[in-house]
């Protein structure tokens, strides 16, 4: 594991890496999803692409990252450009970038030549009656200063978030992407879990849509479904790298 530090909007992030196969010539790099970290990417990858120089990158306030402050989709796009361009200063622009989820959404705004979605977020999916609900109540007692209640309202999993990193959730848990997916005109595999509850195969569906040059595959599996299948999303990548 390695540190280095970025400066943004008067700001310092300390962003945790790794890089196997350092000296490949060519690379490719892997951005996790929301709550996750570097090291479920590179469980799934590691052994993979074998010709390629593999970054393994925890985003700010994720995995050994660190992060103080509220961010958005877009923030975190900027800070990882940042870190690429002192990482790999002679070639920063990589050429395939490979995002998970939230990672996805990042990918596409990095704009690489090849893009692959592994169940990419971007897309607002309609919420059950029950998150519904507790929307509107948080946003009640929000309205009268009752942060406290708020936070009784919240999951489990969202209430151990620092408060910025729960700030920074509802900044991007319901952004649109759509038009972002449109205006990216590069080559984009979508890769895809059928049995996905969290970004759902329609979402990838619509998404393979929005993007003028893509593929897509999808997988009997749920949301983790490429730590069970990447020997053929690297076959597939391959192959149409090499095209």
């Amino acid at each position: 594991m390695a540190l280095k530090k970025i400066s943004y909007k008067n700001n310092t992030f300390n962003i945790s890496y790794e890089i196997v196969n350092p000296s490949a010539l060519k690379s490719i790099l892997f951005l996790h999803g929301w709550g996750s970290n570097k090291e479920i990417m590179k469980q799934a990858f590691e052994t993979k692409f074998k010709e390629y120089k593999h970054i393994y990158v925890d985003m700010p306030g994720f995995g050994k990252s660190s992060c103080e402050v509220i961010l958005t989709t877009y923030d975190y796009a900027n800070i990882i450009n940042k870190f690429l361009k002192i990482l790999t200063p002679n070639n920063y622009q990589l050429s395939t970038i490979c995002g998970h989820s939230f990672g996805g959404k990042v990918a596409t705004l990095l704009n690489p030549a090849t893009l692959v979605l592994l169940s990419s977020a971007g897309i607002v999916e309609q919420k059950d009656t029950k998150t519904l609900l507790t929307i509107k109540m948080a946003k009640v007692f929000n309205k009268f200063g009752l942060g406290k209640v708020t936070k009784l309202l919240r999951s489990g999993d969202v209430n151990m978030m620092p408060e910025n990193m729960y700030e920074t959730f509802k900044n991007v848990v319901d952004e649109e992407f759509n038009e972002e997916f449109k205006k990216y005109k590069g080559q984009a595999l979508l890769f895809w879990g059928e049995t996905d509850t969290a970004t759902t195969l329609s979402s990838g569906k619509i998404i393979d849509s929005l993007i003028e040059n893509s593929k897509f595959k999808s997988y009997d599996d749920n949301h983790y479904f490429f730590l069970r299948h990447s020997d053929d999303i690297e076959k597939n990548i391959l192959q149409n790298i090499s095209n």
